[in-house]
């Protein structure tokens, strides 16, 4: 027999379409991810990105804030509470010619499946240093929104890197709390829209560094990140930039590599959803929710926003095609 609804993904999106969908009888099956050396490499294992950050300030309902790992844990055990089915395994393949759909996951087992919800989110991209690696959560961070205002950040030097739309918007929004925001890009000019690149170096507070990369991340386990080294790309003369944090504004990347395609995506690599209002994808039968559909806002509320419509959807289209 087929499953009714499959969910592939672990993160708010996931575990909220698996509470609305199991609250309406729909025995969902949530694909949590493998836990593996690779996945964690990419932060990609179980409990998405949120179980790699450290305070939660902005969630609703958490007026002290809560940490990343506990929320998740929580939205995951209430999820199961009302009959979720979780494997902790990878789906290595999806059939999206035919309905049902057929999927193949990392243990070799396939599922069969009447409709599925995508909410495998989207990775940021990091720099690929081993002392950023070091000082993720200790100063290192690629989400200001979510990170911009914990104690440590407030009244201090930041480093924003990048030079497009997001660096700018980063950039922008961090000069609420810093003293000093240090705008590291490889060229001499943004590559940001005009008008995003015009308000932040109007900006006094954000200082553009150009024609620089970061070399290394500094710091110590106490202190955690305490600056960055930054090499000048054009004369090759290096130079120390104290401040406690650095947000990495390089883009995303979705989660869609194992669609092969079948899945209409934007010039991004998000899934393009066929109606503003709604999560379905140009497969019938296929939704998508959370940071996989979402280059814009890309926060824990929205995506669970997204998956508790995800689900209303699914059950909804489920019961127009009945059998």
């Amino acid at each position: 027999m087929p499953e009714k609804l499959v969910i592939i993904g672990s993160g708010p999106a996931a575990w909220t379409a698996a509470i609305y969908a199991a609250r309406a009888n729909l025995n969902p099956v949530v694909y949590e991810g493998a836990i593996s050396e690779e996945n964690r490499l990419r932060g990609m294992l179980p409990l998405g990105q949120l179980n790699l950050t450290t305070e939660v300030e902005n969630f609703p309902g958490f007026p002290d804030g809560i940490m990343g790992p506990e929320l998740m844990l929580k939205m995951r055990e209430q999820a199961e509470r009302y009959g979720t089915k979780i494997i902790t395994e990878d789906v290595t393949s999806a059939d999206l010619s035919k309905r049902p759909f057929v999927l193949t996951d990392s243990a070799g087992a396939t599922v069969v499946a009447e409709s599925l919800i995508f909410s495998t989110g989207a990775s940021a991209n990091y720099l690929n240093l081993p002392s950023e690696s070091r000082f993720k959560n200790m100063g290192v961070s690629a989400c200001a929104v979510c990170d911009g205002a914990l104690p440590r950040f407030r009244n201090k030097p930041l480093i924003v890197v990048g030079g497009g739309d997001s660096a700018c918007e980063e950039g922008t929004y961090l000069t609420k709390f810093a003293s000093t925001v240090y705008l590291i890009h490889r060229r001499d000019t943004l590559r940001a829209s005009k008008v995003m690149a015009d308000r932040a170096l109007a900006n006094p507070k954000i200082v553009p560094v150009w024609n620089s990369a970061v070399e290394e991340v500094l710091g110590d386990d106490e202190r955690g990140m305490t600056g960055v080294r930054v090499r000048n790309l054009k004369t090759g003369e290096t130079q120390t930039i104290d401040a406690p944090g650095m947000f990495v504004a390089i883009g995303h990347t979705p989660n869609t590599k194992f669609l092969n395609g079948q899945l209409e995506l934007d010039d991004k690599g998000f899934v393009t959803l066929k109606d503003a209002f709604k999560t379905t994808t140009s497969v019938e039968g296929v939704f998508a929710a959370g940071d996989v559909a979402d280059s814009v806002y890309k926060q824990a509320v929205t995506a669970a926003g997204m998956g508790c419509k995800a689900a209303l959807d699914a059950e909804r289209w489920l019961a127009a095609h009945e059998h």
